[in-house]
């Protein structure tokens, strides 16, 4: 499967913009501001209906204009497939597939197999546990689609509990049984989303582990992934009942698997206080061609790979190593965006795989 031809209407600077692709590589390059991470984006958004950068959909409308389109041909298992996503300032996001408009934007997740590195994945690191859980959460809910309409209802369940305390709060009463009606209906489905996330990692670390060891070029540093869930040790209805009180008081659920987390770790420490820079990125790229690695086995597919400034702040010898495995039939298409033009030639070259450079 690789992305055969790109459109673009409108979508941030890009006034109006055709690209035909090369089938392996495709690089984009010049200064910062010109607009490579822009087409990576607009590629991202074909297969997941949203923006990686902007989570504000109608922020990706070229400044002064009400719409935009982007407009994605693939050929897929030699067939051709037509993704075609717009947005009216105002209106709903519309995703079509061959000319169909989608029910669901949730039907689209994981028709178009993707994954993305760029120097936006170190909020993994640095920033809360929602955005760990997002991480988790997405590589499952690409092959998983009862997985997913489950997580939907949990948060769709827990936004009416969390309403439901705050009515509470306002008008100064509590009810036990419209609390506990709320409480049954989380409790299966906390427990399906906890047991899928515990079998997910449990496949998906040793791969991780493995990814790290090939980027680092063995290195003697060792790196794991721990999930923290208050459902490891304990009940989810007795949690929820437990902290009544202090649900009452914050007037929000306090517990529960929507403050499951994902503790990264170097030789037993949080990588993001004793990690390097060059650890940090290496711990990030790892974790992503680890996703890449779960998608494709689980697809017999081979996701399309967005390199997003990939060879800034890491070391030659870690650069290399990537090399090496992109030189290697097991990756499909590869997009890469850099600043440095002769830099990025000389190391697609030395790949053997066809090639296309865009200068922007």
């Amino acid at each position: 499967m690789f992305l055969k031809q790109l459109s673009l209407i409108n979508y941030k600077n890009f006034e109006s913009k055709t690209i035909e692709l090369d089938a392996k590589i495709n690089c984009f390059l010049g200064n910062n501001g010109v607009g490579k991470t822009n087409i990576l984006d607009a590629v991202y958004n074909l297969s997941y209906g949203k923006s990686y950068f902007n989570p504000i959909a109608s922020n990706t409308i070229k400044h002064g204009e009400d719409f935009f389109v982007i407009d994605g041909i693939y050929e897929r298992k030699e067939r051709e497939e037509r993704i075609v996503i717009s947005l009216k300032k105002g209106q709903k996001k519309v995703i079509k597939r061959n000319a169909k408009i989608y029910d669901k934007f949730s039907e689209h997740i994981g028709i178009i197999p993707l994954v993305i590195i760029s120097p936006a994945d170190r909020d993994l690191i640095i920033e809360g546990s929602e955005t760990r859980r997002k991480f988790i959460d997405s590589v499952i809910s690409l092959n998983d689609k009862y997985y997913l309409n489950n997580l939907i209802n949990y948060n769709k369940i827990l936004s009416q509990r969390n309403a439901l305390l705050k009515y509470f709060a306002l008008n100064r009463t509590f009810n036990k049984d419209s609390i506990e009606v709320y409480d049954e209906q989380l409790e299966n489905l906390a427990n399906s989303i906890h047991k899928v996330r515990l079998e997910f990692l449990e496949s998906f670390i040793p791969i991780f582990k493995e990814r790290y060891l090939s980027i680092s070029n063995g290195a003697i540093e060792t790196v794991n992934i721990n999930y923290k869930s208050q459902l490891n040790n304990d009940d989810f209805l007795t949690l929820l009942q437990s902290n009544i009180n202090k649900d009452r008081a914050v007037q929000y659920t306090s517990v529960g698997i929507h403050k499951d987390d994902l503790l990264f770790e170097i030789d037993g420490h949080p990588v993001k206080k004793f990690g390097s820079q060059g650890q940090q990125k290496s711990f990030l790229i790892a974790l992503k061609l680890a996703q890449f690695d779960f998608i494709k086995k689980q697809n017999n597919l081979s996701p399309i790979l967005l390199l997003d400034d990939i060879f800034d702040k890491l070391d030659e010898n870690r650069v290399s190593q990537i090399v090496k495995m992109v030189d290697d039939n097991y990756f499909g298409q590869i997009f890469i965006s850099d600043t440095h033009a002769d830099r990025t030639e000389e190391v697609v070259k030395k790949t053997n795989q066809s090639y296309k450079m865009f200068k922007l």
